[in-house]
This record gives C-alpha cells, sequence and structure tokens, in this order.
C-alpha cells in the first residue's frame, strides 16, 4: 500500500486525470455513499426541491444512471483503451466529461425539478460521448468485440433521456418503464464487461506469476446473458404482455447463474477477489428469476426480484469491479485489505435488509428496512472510498497498472 493519504495538489490532480477509472471510480462511490443515505436518513423519502415529481423515481435515477453510470463511465474510459490497444483517455477531457457527469448529479440529488431539462442535456452529453467513442475505436480497429457496448449505450441513453422527460411531465407509467429499461441496460452491459474481466482475473488469482492460463471457460456462452438481457429490453419498449416479458427474464436470468460455474474452480473460488464476480451473478440471476416468475403469475414479490437484481447483482459487481481494477491499475496485487472486505460484506447486508421484507412484509426492523439498507449501502461505498483513494489519487502509482 502507499504509504500516507496527502499528496502536493499537482500531484493529485495529475494521479486523479491520468484515467477514467482513477478520476471516476471515486467520485461514483461517494455519490453511491453519500445519494442512498441523504435521501432515506436525512431527507425521509423527500428532496428538497420535488415540488411535483415523485422522490422515488429520482431515486432510481441517481443510483442507475448517477452511481452505477458514474462507475460505467470510469470503466469504459479505462477498458475501452485497453481493450483496443490505443492511448487513453486522460487530462483536460476526461476532466470536462467528469463535470459533466457530477453537474447532472448535483441536479438530481436535490431532486430539482425546475431544471430538469439541463440534467437530461447533461447526461444525454456524457453518455452519447462514450458511445461515440467506443463507436470510433471499433471503427478504427475494425472490430465488431465493441459493438455491444455501443447498443447498450444507446439503450441507456435512451432510458435516461425518457426517465428525464417523464418526471418532468409526471407520467408515472413512463418513468416506470424507463427505469426498468435503464436497469437492464446497465445489466447488460455488466454482463459484457463480466465475459471480459473474468477470465483474466481469475487467472492472476490461480497463478499470480501470469506463466500460465489454468482457467480456459467455454467462450459458446460468454455473451449469452447480455444477449437475452435485451431480448428483455425489446419485450419492454414494444410493450409485450407480461408472461412474454417474465419468460424472457427467466431466460436471462439462467443464463446469468449459468455464469456461476465460472466460480468453480476450486478453493480459490470463494475468495473475497472471485467470489464476489460469481455471486454478483447469482443475485442477478436469482432477481431476474423472481421478476419473470411473478410476470408469470406466481405470488412472488416483482419489487424484492428488482432489489436482488440492482443492488446485489449490480451493487456488488460495480463494487468488485472496482476493488479489483483500483488494485490492477495502481500496481498493487490481487489481495483485497480487510477494509474491502468488510466493504464487500456490508454491502451484503445491505441487499439483505432491503430485500427481505419484500418476502417477509410482517417483519419490523429497527430503523426500518430501507433505513438499515441505506445506511449499510452508505457505509460499504464510503469503506471503499477510505481504502482505494490514496492509491487512486498518488503519483507514485501513474503507471504501474499490472493488466
Amino acid at each position: 500500500m502507499v504509504a500516507g493519504r496527502l499528496f502536493n495538489v499537482s500531484g493529485v490532480t495529475r494521479a486523479m486525470s491520468a484515467e477514467g477509472l482513477r478520476l471516476l471510480f471515486p467520485l461514483a462511490a461517494l455519490h453511491a455513499g453519500l445519494w442512498p443515505f441523504l435521501w432515506i436518513i436525512v431527507w425521509s423519502f423527500d428532496l428538497p426541491f420535488a415540488a411535483t415529481s415523485l422522490p422515488g423515481h429520482w431515486h432510481a435515477q441517481e443510483m442507475l444512471i448517477g452511481s452505477f453510470g458514474g462507475a460505467l463511465l470510469g470503466f469504459l474510459t479505462s477498458a475501452l483503451p485497453e481493450w483496443t490497444d490505443t492511448p487513453r483517455l486522460h487530462g483536460r477531457p476526461l476532466l470536462l466529461l467528469a463535470s459533466l457527469w457530477a453537474t447532472a448529479r448535483t441536479i438530481g440529488i436535490l431532486g430539482a425539478d425546475a431544471v430538469w431539462l439541463i440534467g437530461l442535456l447533461l447526461d444525454q452529453a456524457w453518455i452519447l460521448v462514450m458511445l461515440v467513442y467506443a463507436l470510433r475505436l471499433a471503427i478504427a480497429r475494425r472490430t465488431t468485440d465493441l459493438l455491444g457496448f455501443v447498443l447498450f449505450l444507446g439503450t441507456l441513453a435512451a432510458a435516461a433521456a425518457a426517465l428525464r422527460l417523464a418526471i418532468a411531465v409526471e407520467d408515472h407509467d413512463m418513468a416506470e418503464m424507463a427505469i426498468r429499461i435503464a436497469g437492464l441496460a446497465l445489466l447488460g452491459l455488466f454482463g459484457l464487461a463480466l465475459a471480459r474481466i473474468t477470465v483474466p482475473v481469475t487467472n492472476l488469482m490461480l497463478d499470480p506469476s501470469e506463466e500460465t492460463s489454468p482457467y480456459r471457460p467455454h467462450p459458446g456462452r460468454a455473451n449469452l446473458s447480455a444477449g437475452l438481457t435485451m431480448l428483455v429490453i425489446l419485450a419492454e419498449f414494444l410493450g409485450a404482455s407480461e408472461p412474454v416479458r417474465g419468460y424472457l427474464m427467466v431466460a436471462a436470468g439462467a443464463a446469468f447463474l449459468d455464469r456461476v460455474a465460472e466460480g468453480f474452480v476450486g478453493r480459490e473460488g470463494l475468495t473475497f477477489e472471485l467470489a464476489g464476480l460469481w455471486l454478483s451473478s447469482a443475485f442477478a440471476g436469482t432477481g431476474l428469476l423472481i421478476c419473470g416468475l411473478a410476470f408469470v403469475g406466481l405470488p412472488l414479490p416483482w419489487l424484492g426480484g428488482l432489489h436482488l437484481t440492482m443492488m446485489g447483482g449490480l451493487g456488488l459487481g460495480v463494487l468488485q469491479v472496482l476493488s479489483i481494477a483500483g488494485l490492477l491499475h495502481t500496481g498493487q496485487p490481487l489481495l483485497f485489505s480487510t477494509t474491502t472486505r468488510l466493504a464487500i460484506a456490508t454491502l451484503l447486508l445491505a441487499v439483505f435488509f432491503r430485500c427481505l421484507p419484500e418476502f417477509l412484509p410482517a417483519l419490523s426492523l429497527p430503523l426500518g428496512s430501507h433505513g438499515l439498507s441505506a445506511t449499510f449501502f452508505a457505509i460499504a461505498f464510503l469503506l471503499w472510498t477510505w481504502a482505494y483513494l490514496p492509491l487512486l489519487w498518488s503519483p507514485v502509482t501513474i503507471d504501474q497498472e499490472r493488466c
């Protein structure tokens, strides 16, 4: 670990703007830690300037487009150049891109109905910049490997715009559909990312010397979860019946559960470093199964399945990627610290306390399920920030990545 937590301003600026994840991962983690705590604990499910809109819709937008979107922005601005062997985005262009995301978050945190159009344009700007960036790299390298990311980014942009508009005109049905599509788009992007990172990370755990590649999964199903998730999105957009959407959700859930087999690599698969990857797939798959079966007609809590998918699948997946990439891109061994392990365990508690009451409605908890869940969720991402900020914003770790 890098000694000391304070660096000179120029050094910090140079480090934080050296690549996307160094800047955006801490910002996204801070947003994920502060937003639910402010909304639930401080403002009691209300927002200071949400005059007519439903605060719950702002909540969904800020968790999906804000927290998870910020993590996505940091991941793609670092991963896309690495995958295509091109210069990474850094310096002023990166700072400008991050400022678009951050300014939109200010509007979201306050629930500022009056300036919804500005928020819409800001979010569209950074999402579409990433879409064009990915498309340009795909064309320049003459590869189709990035087209899935382009497709899901386009879907995310459309859903984010529809959600902002629906909040403004108080079209609650449109807002609910946009929330579902935005969440599914992020889930699809997560599935694509898993297909890229699971193999090298698993091989690094199995052979830290990196001399061999003992883990070689069958490539045939690598993108199955993302592909089936896109079918669910299409069914949602086309207004398919609930049973049709339900069966497609079951199929997508099964595809995510299939990824759990990637953890069957011996005792290393039970370590925090690998278990979080397959466990996030297990949460996403189980949540989609519950949602799908509820749509088909079984007496299951759809909202419980939704939060298991988004908080458990996406939330744990994001925290896991932040933790792995944060180490490898700063030249550290792939070994989670006690603080990181505590953050992961705390996030699991947040998922447990948010989902359990959906399945046991009569259950009474101190602070309520939402209060406990928001508190643990905030603690998890703030713990991550405490552990990784000194690494990511240290000039000593620039150009030290191991991937």
